[in-house]
C-alpha cells in the first residue's frame, strides 16, 4: 500500500517533502497534485518507474512522458529552444501547458519519443508539486494519472488512493486540484502544433 502523506496546500511541510524526495530518490512512484490534475512521478533515470506508469495507464512506447520542472531555468539544460520559442514558453510558465520540444543530451534517453528524439516539459502552477521538486533538487519524469477509458485526471487523494493505492508508492493529498489536463502544443517544429486543448490558453500558439 501506498504511504499517504497529507501536505498543506499553501504551506507544504519541509519534513513530509523530505520524507518524499528520499523516496522518490530510492526509487518510488509517487502520485502527486498539480493544477491540471493528478500526475505520476519517479526520478529520472528511473526506467522501471516509467514503465510502471506505462502498465498504470496502459501506455504505448510512443507516448510522451514529461519532464516536470520546479523552475523556466532547468528547462534549458534538457530541451532546445530557439529564441522565439524561448519567449513564448517562458510567457505562458509557470502554466497549465506540456511543451514538445527537441531533446538535449542531458534528457533522459528513457523518455525520448523513439522517433522524435523530443520530450515533453512543464512547469505546474501548484504550490505542493513546486515544492516537492524544489526539494528533490531536480525534475521529476512525470506523466498525468489519467486511468484507461477516461477523458479527465484524478483530482483527489483518496480517489488516487482508491483506484492505484496498492500500485505506487506514495500519494500526495493537499485538496482537489484542478481537473482539466494540460494544452499540449509541440514546438519542434517550424510552426507550434496543438496536440491536445487543456487548460492552458491555446490562443498564443495558433496560428
Amino acid at each position: 500500500m501506498a504511504r499517504y502523506f497529507d501536505i498543506h496546500p499553501k504551506d507544504p511541510q519541509p519534513r513530509a517533502l523530505a520524507q518524499l524526495a528520499d523516496l522518490v530518490a530510492g526509487g518510488a512512484l509517487v502520485a502527486y497534485p498539480t493544477d491540471s490534475g493528478y500526475a505520476l512521478g519517479c526520478q529520472m533515470g528511473n526506467r522501471e518507474g516509467l514503465d510502471r506508469i506505462r502498465s498504470i495507464r496502459k501506455l504505448t512506447d510512443r507516448h510522451h512522458f514529461t519532464l516536470v520542472c520546479s523552475e523556466f531555468a532547468q528547462l534549458g539544460q534538457y530541451v532546445e529552444m530557439n529564441n522565439d520559442v524561448f519567449r513564448a514558453v517562458k510567457a505562458a510558465t509557470p502554466g497549465s501547458y506540456t511543451f514538445i520540444l527537441s531533446a538535449t543530451r542531458e534528457a533522459p534517453k528513457a523518455m525520448l519519443h523513439p522517433k522524435k528524439k523530443t520530450v515533453g516539459v512543464r512547469l505546474p502552477d501548484h504550490t505542493a508539486a513546486l515544492a516537492l521538486l524544489r526539494t528533490m533538487g531536480e525534475p521529476l519524469m512525470s506523466s498525468t494519472l489519467m486511468l484507461p477509458g477516461a477523458d479527465e485526471p484524478l483530482t483527489e487523494g483518496w480517489v488516487v488512493d482508491s483506484e492505484v493505492g496498492t500500485l505506487v508508492d506514495a500519494i500526495i493529498d493537499c485538496g482537489e486540484c484542478g481537473a482539466d489536463p494540460t494544452t499540449v502544443v509541440d514546438l519542434s517544429g517550424d510552426d507550434p502544433e496543438i496536440l491536445r486543448y487543456g487548460a492552458g490558453d491555446p490562443t498564443p500558439f495558433e496560428s
